[in-house]
This record gives C-alpha cells, structure tokens and sequence, in this order.
C-alpha cells in the first residue's frame, strides 16, 4: 500500500477507535540469521529465496524452468515461443488501475502468456490471477468494484490498538483471499510450474530487514495438505502494511526447534520488483544457449509518479505522514529505475504503465467503491488503447 493511502486509512482508524483493554500477543523467537538457509517453511524446496543472499538458487530456478518450458513446448509441438515478464506494484486500492489495465489488455486481444508474474502487496493479490490469464479477469476485477473498507478490515478499539500488533483486523482480507485462493487455483499454479512458469511473492522478514521471494508455483506443487494455507499466509502478508494491518507469523522449525518468522508487506523494501540485479538474466540466456527474439517486461505502477500537492498544515502528524508520502513515492520511482538498468544490462525490453495526470476523480478514502470502478474503467481504457506504455523511466536519458 502507497504512504498516501496509508495515512487516510490511519485516519480513518483513528477516528473509530474506542477504548477498551486488550493483552500484548506473544510469539515464538524469530529465526536467528545464522540459521535463515536452513529455515524451509513446510520443508518445501525452493518455496522461498532470499534476494541478497540466493543468487545460485535463483539462478537453478531459472534453468530448471527452461528446461520444463521446452518439454512442455515440445510435448505440445509449439516452437520455442518469446519471453514475457510482469511486475506489479503494490499501491492498496489503487491496484483497480492495474486489473482494468489487465482486462483491457485481453479486450485488445494481444495480451501475452507472461513467463514470470511478480506481485507486492496489492500487487501480491492481482498476481494469480494475472498469472493464470484473462479467464480470471472478472474474479480480478470483483475485487476491486465491489470491495469495501468492511472487507477488509476491522477497525480495533484504542487500547487495543496500542497493545496489539496493529489498527486492524485483517480477518475480513485473510477470508477474502482463502475464497479465491481456493484448491482449483492451486492446482492451476501448480500446473503451469510444471510447465516452466513462475509466480513470484515478496514480502518483507521483519526479524531480519530483508526481502523473501516467495516462489508460489513450487508451493501450490509441492502436494503438502498446508500448502494452500502457506499461499494465503504469503499473499496476507505481502499486503499487511506493518502498524495498520497485523503482521502473519509463520511457523518455522530448525532442527527440532520450533520459531516464528514475522512477515510484513513486501513494500517496506521494494515497492516493485522482476527479479534481483544480482541475478543476471543475460548470461544466463548464454550459459542455456537460448537465442531466442528479445525478453520482454511489462511492468504496472498501481500509483502515480507524483505525490498530489498539499498545503500540509503546520502539525507533527500531518507533517510526518506526507513526509513518509514523499518518500515512499520517489522510492517507488527508484524501483523503476533499478528494474530499467537490471533489463537494460540484460537486453530485455521495458514497458512501464502507471495512473497518468488523466485520471482526475477524487480520492475520498480507503476501498471507496465509485473511487475504485472508475479507477478500473480508466485502467481499462488504456489497457484496450494499448498505447500507454514506456519504455524508460520518468526523466530518464541516454
């Protein structure tokens, strides 16, 4: 979720809040970071990466899913067919623009097969349903037309708030996401991962700072009865903004011992991510022999590049939160800048989309319904457009 989205929801909480009392939730000891490759959740292999830490486990991904993609190409008598990648960004409600991006796309009819699907945060929950194609549009687009505030958060009294672990109860969200996160799409997933394809989740480990990729495909196929689970954990916690929503504990053993990693919205490091510029795409294509026509990558900014101005008042409070605004925007804008040189180093195409200076309805609050269709119907238009996209960062010059 964006800072500015944040904030009116922040605000919104606030002014629900009643006082009663609540105890502090208590929690198994984290993961020491001496022990995090060790740590596999439901000793799943490669169920997760860690950006700076799993570049030669990156890497073996990347072969093992070539390697699938060309047996299930050849088994299915199709040539060798162009690499498509997409990323989209976290951005709460926001995300609309993304989904009506998406369907409009598959109205204009040229809308790829994408190779790889990363999500963050709101990003996290358009991702599946990118991933398996335009016949999921219109679960995408319910989504974002007929969610309200009451579907995903409660507000919690003042107390409570104080001595909890956050503002809100994400119940209502956890329960819309195990709805369509149900056994057919995981088998979906898991299909596709058998083909080559790869859906990626990041989120943030907040016992340790750093970014956990979250390799669902290998989940959803890995068969285990808690897998499914482990996927609505991930995607909850992709989009849990750390102090609004609460952060999701998972489990963790080591050895005989049992910890509990603390997971929070992948946003609180990378707003967007395709893959780590540790991880170099362009050798590789070399190291595989692929001399196939040039990658392509798509990614979608559910934001703006531009925090809206405001006459801030001179209080702490308002002070702070358009601060945080500031920043979290221009390093929105840094996430595109490092995916351009990453692709650039690599020879992979970029297109970038984000809510342009047309869009002009006014922002009312958190998950406001007409705010949101509409922010869908222009995400729409410029999807069926098709000529929206760019292919460099704002400003950007040779």
């Amino acid at each position: 979720m964006s800072a500015s989205r944040a904030a009116a929801l922040v605000c919104l909480l606030a002014g629900m809040l009643m006082l009663s009392g609540c105890a502090t939730p208590e929690r198994l000891p984290a993961v020491p970071l001496s022990l995090a490759s060790e740590a596999v959740p439901l000793d799943i292999p490669d169920a997760r990466f860690y950006a700076d830490a799993d570049v030669d486990r990156i890497s073996m991904l990347a072969t093992q899913a070539y390697h699938r993609t060309k047996a299930a190409e050849q088994s299915a008598g199709i040539k060798h067919q162009q690499r498509y990648f997409l990323a989209i960004s976290g951005g709460g409600d926001d995300g609309a623009y993304g989904a009506g991006l998406l369907a409009g796309w598959s109205a204009r009819g040229d809308r790829p097969q994408f190779a790889v699907v990363t999500g963050v945060s709101t990003g996290a929950l358009s991702a599946p349903f990118a991933f398996l194609g335009p016949e999921y549009d219109e679960q995408l687009k319910s989504i974002y037309t007929e969610t309200g505030p009451d579907d995903v958060f409660q507000p919690r009294s003042l107390m409570a708030a104080v001595a909890n672990d956050a503002m809100a109860d994400a119940t209502p969200l956890r329960n819309k996401i195990a709805g369509f996160v149900d056994a057919d799409m995981v088998q979906r997933i898991a299909e596709e991962y058998g083909k080559g394809r790869i859906l990626l989740i990041l989120t943030t480990n907040l016992d340790q700072g750093r970014s956990v990729i979250w390799n669902i495909g290998a989940i959803a196929a890995s068969g285990h009865p808690r897998a499914r689970e482990l996927i609505v954990d991930v995607l909850l916690a992709s989009a849990a903004l750390p102090g609004i929503f609460p952060p999701v504990m998972i489990g963790i053993t080591v050895n005989g011992k049992h910890y509990q990693e603390m997971h929070v919205d992948g946003g609180a490091v990378s707003q967007v991510f395709l893959y780590p510029p540790t991880f170099n795409l362009k050798k590789k294509m070399k190291e595989l022999h692929v001399k196939d026509a040039k990658p392509v990558a798509y990614i979608i900014r559910n934001g703006r590049l531009r925090r809206p101005e405001e006459d801030v008042e001179r209080k702490t409070l308002k002070i702070a939160q358009q601060a945080i605004s500031t920043m979290t925007t221009s390093n929105g804008v840094n996430d595109l800048y490092r995916m351009y040189l990453t692709t650039q180093r690599d020879g992979v195409a970029f297109n970038m989309a984000y809510i342009d200076e047309g869009f002009h309805v006014p922002y009312k609050g958190p998950f406001d319904k007409a705010y949101m269709n509409a922010l869908y119907q222009h995400g729409y238009r410029m999807g069926i457009a098709g000529n929206e996209w760019h292919n460099a960062p704002p400003g950007y010059q040779e």
